[in-house]
C-alpha cells in the first residue's frame, strides 16, 4: 500500500457479493444484527450509491463508522453531507457531522468494536475494543466516523 494514500481495504469478490446480499436483505426489511442499507449521492455520478452499513448508537447519538477506511461511500458522504438509511419501507433521511478529534473518535470506535468487532476486527490491523486509548486514537485516522442527525 502507498504510505501516503489514505487507509482503505477493498472488498474481495466474495465480500462484494456478501455486501450485495446484506443490502438486498435490508432493502426488503431483513436487518441482520442491525444492518441497514446506506444510500448516498455519488460525488461524480450524482446517482445514489448503496451499501450495507452497521449504524451504531453510542451515548445517545447515532454514528456510521467506516471499518474499511476511506472508502467511496465515505468520500461521497463528505461531499453530500448526508443520505438515507433503509430497512424495508422505513427510510430515515439524515445529515452528518464527521468527527475529527481522535479522542472523541476513539470512544466511538471502542463502543463500535465492542458490538461489531466479530465482523470488522480484521480491518482494524490488530486494534480491538480491548486496545488501549492510545492505540484507538492512533487507529482513529484510518476509520472515518460520522455522527448522523435524522431529519424525518
Amino acid at each position: 500500500m502507498n504510505a501516503s494514500a489514505p487507509y482503505y481495504v477493498q472488498a474481495s469478490r466474495l465480500g462484494t457479493r456478501f455486501n450485495a446480499l446484506l443490502g438486498r436483505l435490508a432493502r426488503v426489511g431483513i436487518s441482520l444484527a442491525g444492518t441497514a442499507e446506506l444510500s448516498v449521492r455519488g460525488r461524480k455520478s450524482g446517482q445514489m450509491q448503496r451499501i450495507p452499513v452497521n449504524p451504531h448508537t453510542y451515548d445517545g447519538a447515532q454514528y456510521l463508522v467506516s471499518a474499511r477506511g476511506h472508502s467511496q461511500w465515505v468520500r461521497n458522504m463528505r461531499v453530500a453531507g448526508g443520505g438515507e438509511l433503509r430497512v424495508g419501507r422505513k427510510v430515515r433521511t439524515f445529515t452528518v457531522t464527521e468527527l475529527t478529534d481522535p479522542a472523541q473518535k476513539a470512544e466511538v470506535l471502542r463502543a463500535y468494536l465492542e458490538k461489531w468487532g466479530w465482523e470488522v476486527n480484521r480491518f482494524f490491523q490488530g486494534v480491538t475494543a480491548k486496545s488501549s486509548d492510545a492505540e484507538l486514537r492512533a487507529a482513529a485516522g484510518d476509520h472515518p466516523v460520522f455522527r448522523i442527525t435524522v431529519s424525518d
